[in-house]
């Protein structure tokens, strides 16, 4: 069995596979002040809750853009999985081909977006990340990463508004049923939704036009269904995307990755390690 991590800025999501096949997936906070035993602590509580067995791993890949978080990540995977694990970064192989200028400089959620969208969806396509900043991935009919745009997240902006407006309150982020709003929070609502879903049409217009060509639109993110109800441009919602583009390279890189040689109780191993 194997498990994937996306370790994202707000949330860490996980899931394990069984071939191709998704068979459980959790969505936890990031927190940059846990360490590794508490990260494993947890896993067990999750794996034990839903009748898996920490042993039944043979495989885990990680994809993280919160650097601090690493190496934590890592020593929980030896000591508690026994597995060194596949960490998305230079060097791993793709499949695909990244016109960037620097392509080290590339988030690793990006790039694992781009593998999994191609490889559910084919190409030509876009790639909407509604996260803490929402990033637009621009893929060719060969699955090759041609660029793209990353603009402020919803909650970023919303943040920002809140943080530099004394007077204005902490709002829920749904839609209003109206854009017209008669008091301060559906106001407040219609300008950040509504305002975000114009960003999202108007920079997928563009990108189609400088492309020249029609092309689907798949988005990914925790707010992705809520934007995709109000947006005229985006075709497929897929929560599910980065952890499908972790199996997938997964596949493509299961030779950089083994169970440790050293067996033991969790939590023996490397005591120095804390």
């Amino acid at each position: 069995m194997l498990l994937v991590f996306d370790i994202g800025n707000s949330n860490i999501v996980m899931g394990t596979y069984e071939g191709k096949r998704l068979l459980k997936h959790w969505r936890i906070s990031t927190d940059r002040q846990k360490t590794g035993d508490e990260y494993g602590m947890l896993m067990n509580d999750l794996f034990r809750y839903q009748g898996i067995s920490m042993k039944d791993i043979k495989a885990i890949i990680i994809s993280s853009v919160v650097p601090p978080l690493v190496v934590p990540m890592v020593k929980m995977c030896e000591r508690y999985f026994h597995i060194r694990p596949l960490v998305v970064g230079p060097g791993i192989k793709t499949g695909i081909r990244l016109n960037y200028e620097n392509p080290r400089s590339i988030g690793a959620d990006r790039i694992v977006n781009v593998v999994g969208a191609y490889e559910q969806y084919g190409g030509p396509l876009i790639v909407i990340d509604i996260g803490t900043a929402t990033t637009f991935d621009v893929v060719d009919e060969n699955g090759d990463f041609l660029g793209g745009v990353i603009a402020p997240g919803i909650g970023t902006s919303a943040d920002a508004l809140f943080q530099s407006a004394a007077q204005l309150p902490r709002i829920e982020l749904v839609p209003p049923k109206h854009v017209i709003c008669r008091n301060t929070i559906q106001g407040m609502q219609a300008g950040i939704i509504y305002g975000y879903v114009g960003q999202i049409d108007e920079i997928v217009r563009r990108i189609k036009r400088e492309m020249g060509r029609d092309m689907e639109v798949v988005a990914t993110g925790g707010l992705a269904r809520m934007i995709t109800k109000e947006s005229a441009t985006i075709n497929h919602v897929d929560h599910f995307l980065t952890l499908t583009g972790l199996q997938a390279l997964y596949e493509r890189n299961a030779d950089k990755t083994h169970e440790l040689s050293t067996r033991g109780e969790p939590g023996r191993r490397g005591e120095e390690d804390e």
